[in-house]
């Protein structure tokens, strides 16, 4: 199940970390993601949205690979399977959250900024983890340094990631995928510019090819 799930995280490279705060929304955006190469959400449990969002998403556009994110509580990771997210990712690393998760056979990635989080969730089983804030925290050459005493752990780099250093961080083989938000941007939402999300999307899938083929 998760070597399935990394894999598809890796041929798409990047995955958009969408907040929604209108439900009303999220059709128009799951087919402006589809369109432009980008089958996938993150959508994050910072709205009051974000489960029925996440619904909509997987019953409109089976085909997209769509999770939760930002989630906090074991409540949170119930919903959003029940939703049809299909794995959950957290910006921190909660031993609590992420046993329940391992235990109910919930796919998850938790967040992790130091060698002791890192090794804890080593510690858990996990072998791929979510590098957060990416850019705060140190960026690529950190992801490079613990890598090195950490050779089996692979990571999606959150925060920070654009498309001017995103190719950067793709290069590098223990980075799986990106999480970034340049594309899904609250205001072109907000305005309802589905087409400029569109043509951001296909600007970052061709990123994506260019670095990986």
């Amino acid at each position: 199940m998760y070597e399935d799930l990394q894999s598809k995280f890796e041929k798409i490279g990047i995955i958009p970390v969408v907040v929604l705060e209108d439900p009303n929304d999220a059709h128009a955006l799951g087919e402006a993601l589809m369109k432009g190469g980008l089958p996938a959400a993150e959508v994050t449990f910072r709205t009051e949205a974000a489960e029925e969002v996440i619904r909509i998403l997987s019953t409109d556009f089976p085909e997209m690979l769509v999770g939760a994110g930002t989630v906090l509580t074991c409540e949170q990771a119930d919903r959003a399977i029940a939703a049809g997210a299909k794995f959950i990712v957290a910006p921190g690393f909660n031993p609590h959250v992420v046993k329940y998760c391992l235990d109910k056979g919930y796919p998850v990635t938790p967040g992790v900024q130091t060698p002791g989080e890192m090794e804890q969730a080593m510690e858990l089983g996990l072998d791929f983890v979510k590098f957060f804030p990416a850019e705060p925290a140190g960026g690529l050459p950190m992801i490079k340094a613990v890598a090195a005493p950490y050779s089996k752990l692979k990571f999606m780099p959150t925060g920070g990631i654009n498309k001017d250093n995103v190719k950067d961080y793709l290069s590098y083989n223990k980075i799986v995928a990106c999480g970034g938000t340049w594309m899904v941007k609250g205001d072109l939402i907000a305005s309802g510019d589905f087409s400029s999300v569109e043509e951001l999307a296909q600007e970052a899938a061709r990123i994506v090819k260019e670095v990986r083929g």
